[in-house]
């Protein structure tokens, strides 16, 4: 092997910068939904109820402004974001030469909306029922926040069981991760929240707009920017190399067991 094929072997197994931000995120929204979790939890042992602005003014506001700043930044163009919210962009657009738009995931898309909407209805009509508070609702998108970031670096239900796209870069659904991320926020009555739903929904339908009027763009046959060797995120790669740390653990438990049941 060359010193440039190991050069590039190491730049493949190296963290992209694309793909550390993305950790970094998934520290941050985890680190806010404990300390919502924990001062929800003070708040319920004092023996009151949680209404919407019960919380702690610094830690709503500063959770409040984390995501305002991450949806408008999501409007532009990055260098930083992952490939599979930028392809929307114009420039990130690089003709292959052929015409036929291919996106095979686009016909679960309705699916995904329905279970989404009808797996929410459920909460919110326990919440309109007195069951569930607005703590509670506010909790449960600090929870799809990290949820969000787990389907990105780990593991995606909707990719694996309903959209069965190659890897997030091509995702047909990607920008629509705010709007399901705040969609319990629909049922708590405040500006403050609904501010943040509102900002997620104009995401959303800039995409979908877009994608009505640039499928193109959306498509890894006419869009080589869509193509794996384009790709600034690499995260298939850690997948594989988390999926195979993952095997050499359970040998290691299965071989540990064995010796355990000898002895």
């Amino acid at each position: 092997m060359t010193k440039n094929d190991q050069s590039k072997k190491k730049q493949g197994k190296r963290l992209t910068a694309v793909s550390a931000l993305h950790y970094v995120r998934l520290v941050y929204r985890s680190a806010l939904f404990v300390l919502l979790f924990i001062s929800y939890l003070r708040l319920r042992l004092s023996g009151g109820e949680t209404q919407a602005l019960d919380l702690p003014s610094v830690l709503l506001n500063v959770t409040w402004l984390v995501f305002v700043v991450e949806m408008v930044l999501r409007f532009f163009p990055s260098r930083y974001e992952s490939p599979g919210s930028q392809k929307q962009f114009a420039r990130n657009y690089i003709k292959t030469g052929q015409t036929d738009i291919a996106i095979p995931d686009n016909n679960a898309v309705v699916l995904v909306a329905l279970i989404w909407i009808i797996f929410n209805g459920l909460f919110g009509a326990l919440h309109m029922l007195g069951v569930l508070d607005d703590g509670i609702m506010i909790l449960l998108c600090g929870f799809y926040s990290v949820c969000d970031m787990i389907c990105i670096l780990f593991f995606c239900p909707f990719q694996t069981l309903l959209l069965k796209n190659k890897c997030c870069s091509s995702c047909r659904i990607y920008n629509w991760d705010y709007a399901m991320m705040f969609t319990p926020l629909f049922f708590v009555r405040s500006g403050y929240y609904w501010s943040l739903l509102a900002l997620s929904v104009a995401l959303l339908l800039r995409w979908e707009i877009t994608f009505y009027r640039h499928p193109e763009r959306f498509s890894e046959k006419t869009n080589e920017y869509l193509q794996c060797k384009n790709c600034t995120e690499k995260l298939c790669q850690h997948k594989r190399q988390l999926t195979t740390l993952w095997k050499q653990i359970e040998r290691y438990t299965q071989k540990r067991i064995k010796r355990l049941k000898k002895t």
